[in-house]
């Protein structure tokens, strides 16, 4: 499908200002040199796939825009100059600052740099538009192994595409009666600053043995260890967290998740956690606020879109698990991969539109023989920088017998 689902428009919305803005990052470090024609014909790869699309509006009303091939790209960007060691934290947030809004510009961008002690970091960021975490590294793997397919071409008719939304709008509003918002979320704030960052690497056995040990598993442990860094920040408890879920039978283009909650108390064991999320699994999707159809968002105007859809699916804490890497990603074409880390970040802030109800974004996946855990802060009242957050995420996983070792 080519047209752009509702969770594709939203984050499109909020590329032009219309709330919080949102792109995938994903870091790869390798521990020895990446030869610059591995990067170029990865880069030119990435430019004939999923990430080689563009966005078009649809002139007739009611039609969805729409998703097209394009081979327009952001030049790579490799310098000489090496960056040190201790430095891949502020490179890696820098490489984010980047507009890949797909409907006026190239909506990805590839980076990477030499590590003044030997190895190679390299960055991938893309907009939330185009591709999820998943998407991401499903584009990496299939350019790398050089099995990268074009994104279709077909076309739908738009006065068909504008008729059937309709159509499918009329039937979901019949018997539904308008609830307002119950308004017990919490409040979205302004974001007043860029966020404060984290990349952490803890050992696999040793996070897995503590997830055990309590009868949990590795991802309750993750939102156990998610609730804790905020509640030594200042939020309040329960934890109200937001866990994606895998919807990839959607068939939507670009994003395949949809959003649940586990709320998480202070005295909560990963075992009970694990319960929790287990039936937060089982609970239906969210959709549209206010008991109106999803699709119906697709039809009002992007400023009454962007506002019915503020806030939703946002809670105190984002735990995204993106489990573990590929197998293929394991190494970077003939370069081992001795590290990798993925990401929402968000460009462009302070931004006078952007607001949130998150106060800290946190994302998992497993390399090898460790967990990489990013973090993303950004209520910075309560993280005011990288040294207090990572004071809060030692101090939480010291508690569980876990040491970290960062980026």
């Amino acid at each position: 499908m080519n047209r752009l689902s509702v969770v594709d428009e939203i984050f499109l919305h909020r590329h032009r200002g219309f709330g919080l803005p949102v792109v995938m990052q994903g870091l790869w470090r390798s521990d020895d040199t990446v030869d610059l024609p591995l990067l170029i014909s990865l880069h030119d790869a990435l430019a004939g796939g999923p990430l080689g699309r563009r966005v078009v509006r649809s002139r007739v009303p009611g039609a969805r825009p729409r998703f097209e091939p394009s081979v327009e790209s952001r030049p790579l960007h490799y310098p000489t100059a090496p960056i040190p060691d201790d430095g891949i934290l502020a490179w890696a947030d820098a490489q984010a600052e980047v507009d890949v809004d797909p409907e006026r510009h190239p909506g990805w961008a590839l980076t990477a740099a030499p590590l003044a002690g030997g190895g190679t970091v390299v960055s991938l960021v893309c907009s939330h538009v185009l591709v999820d975490a998943r998407g991401l590294l499903d584009a990496v793997t299939d350019g790398l192994a050089g099995t990268v397919e074009a994104p279709s071409a077909e076309r739908t008719s738009d006065v068909r595409d504008a008729v059937d939304l309709i159509r499918r709008v009329g039937r979901g509003l019949r018997g539904v009666r308008y609830s307002p918002a119950s308004g017990d979320g919490p409040a979205p704030r302004r974001v007043t600053a860029r966020p404060v960052t984290a990349l952490l690497d803890i050992d696999a056995a040793r996070w897995d043995r503590a997830a055990e040990a309590d009868g949990g598993t590795p991802n309750a442990l993750f939102l156990a260890v998610g609730a804790g860094i905020a509640r030594r920040a200042g939020v309040p408890s329960p934890v109200r967290i937001a866990v994606p879920v895998d919807s990839r039978n959607a068939g939507t283009a670009a994003n395949g998740v949809t959003t649940t909650e586990v709320v998480v108390g202070p005295t909560d064991s990963p075992a009970r956690i694990r319960e929790a999320a287990r039936e937060a699994y089982r609970r239906p999707p969210e959709g549209a606020p206010h008991g109106i159809p999803d699709e119906i968002l697709q039809l009002v105007p992007d400023r009454l879109a962007a506002r019915l859809a503020a806030g939703a699916g946002e809670r105190d804490v984002l735990c995204s698990n993106i489990g573990p890497i590929p197998q293929s990603l394991e190494t970077f074409g003939p370069h081992r991969t001795v590290g990798f880390a993925a990401r929402a970040m968000h460009p462009g802030l302070p931004a006078p539109r952007a607001t949130t109800s998150t106060h800290l974004s946190a994302y998992l996946c497993r390399l090898g023989g460790h967990y990489t855990l990013s973090l993303v802060a950004l209520d910075t009242d309560r993280f005011p920088d990288a040294a207090t957050l990572r004071v809060y995420a030692d101090a939480e996983l010291a508690d569980r017998g876990l040491e970290a070792r960062p980026w």
